[in-house]
């Protein structure tokens, strides 16, 4: 793998990176990370460059987006100091268990990870996957995302039967509680 890092007049600093595992040339822009343009082996620096160059214009419009999210981010998560991870897994836990127990749900096991692209998932074998930095959201959001998954523990699809057993549980804001949701998940 070979990197390259070019300032770009309108996108500041571009990680360029040569790897053997890109298939095709393609641009990533992540909250808080530099744009990034991953390009196979067979590839020049110099047509990687050419190709942002010819998609500069989705490049900064896409940035722009994230900044404004990021600046959103910083306004909107609580300003809770960041837990040491035994004590946030240590509340995760106790509200998972605490939210199943009241409203009757039954899971598996629980699994806390530091993931960068979901807040949670459940399996078909009712095992839970929650985010380490639930514990960054409000308690409100934090509990809508516990709840989302237990929901999954009886439905395992998005259906609208599943939105209207979520509703049952987050009094008829489960879209309202993914809309918040949504101005954080690229925040991670």
């Amino acid at each position: 793998m070979s990197i390259t890092i070019l300032k770009i007049p309108s996108l500041g600093p571009v990680v360029f990176s040569q790897s053997k595992r890109a298939k095709r040339m393609s641009i990533s822009i992540r909250p808080f990370k530099p744009v990034r343009v991953a390009f196979p082996q067979k590839i020049s620096l110099k047509k990687a460059q050419k190709y942002l160059l010819k998609n500069l214009s989705w490049a900064k419009k896409n940035l722009d987006y994230i900044r404004k999210i990021e600046k959103e981010h910083e306004t909107t998560v609580n300003d809770k100091p960041k837990l040491p991870k035994t004590k946030a897994k240590t509340i995760l836990r106790n509200r998972l268990k605490e939210l199943a127990n009241i409203h009757g749900f039954k899971y598996n096991k629980v699994f806390i990870r530091n993931q960068k692209t979901r807040w949670g998932s459940c399996s078909n074998l009712n095992n839970i996957n929650l985010n380490i930095n639930l514990v960054s959201l409000t308690q409100e959001l934090m509990d809508y995302v516990i709840l989302h998954e237990l929901v999954h523990t009886q439905i395992k699809n998005h259906s609208k039967k599943y939105w209207d057993r979520l509703d049952k549980y987050v009094g008829g804001r489960a879209k309202d509680f993914d809309k918040k949701l949504k101005k954080h998940r690229l925040g991670l």
